[in-house]
């Protein structure tokens, strides 16, 4: 995998290895924690887009406490206007470099794009992912898939910003297995 920020990669692969040997979430949520970042402000050191899924939750799959990951959620981690705003302020204005999309196996969303859509607002959500997986019926490929088509969506969206442009950031897939907490990077 050809990164720019390696040592970020490395703080969230060795986050997700305490994760695996963890009962409790090892990131720092101490008192004093909130009261530095109410006072000096947050610095995220990875941006993550992940699924809205109760059972994935960023934070603790990478052992981070307050203010260390740039979290946003949105069910099937659909990549749209919303989240590229969310993606160009921690990048632009935190100054965030690595972006991680981050999907899971067992994917309500990615299910029903499977199935063949849902209604309503859902819909939406379920037609963005069928245009990323296509005809395909296996979980975690579908899971690699929409996870693929969101790191395009980042980078061809982000490709002439002007104060975070997609060639200065990594932009990397993951997928996290929900039955045995592993991360499998893409990128």
């Amino acid at each position: 995998m050809n990164v720019k920020y390696p040592e970020t990669l490395a703080r969230m692969q060795a986050g997700n290895a305490r994760y695996l040997a963890a009962r409790t979430n090892p990131g720092d949520v101490s008192p004093a924690r909130r009261l530095d970042t109410a006072q000096n402000g947050q610095h995220p050191y990875a941006i993550v887009v992940a699924c809205a899924d109760s059972r994935v939750v960023p934070e603790s799959i990478f052992s981070a406490g307050l203010g260390e990951l740039f979290v946003i959620r949105v069910a099937g981690n659909v990549i749209g206007d919303t989240q590229l705003g969310s993606i160009q302020y921690a990048a632009g204005h935190l100054g965030v470099k690595t972006v991680v999309v981050l999907g899971h196996t067992n994917c309500g969303a990615v299910g029903a794009a499977m199935a063949g859509g849902a209604g309503g607002y859902v819909g939406f959500l379920t037609g963005e992912i069928a245009k990323a997986i296509g005809a395909e019926q296996d979980d975690f490929r579908a899971s690699a898939k929409n996870v693929g088509y969101g790191v395009s969506r980042i980078r061809e969206a982000l490709k002439d910003d002007r104060e975070c442009p997609s060639d200065s950031l990594d932009i990397l897939g993951a997928v996290y297995h929900i039955d045995t907490g592993t991360v499998d990077w893409l990128n």
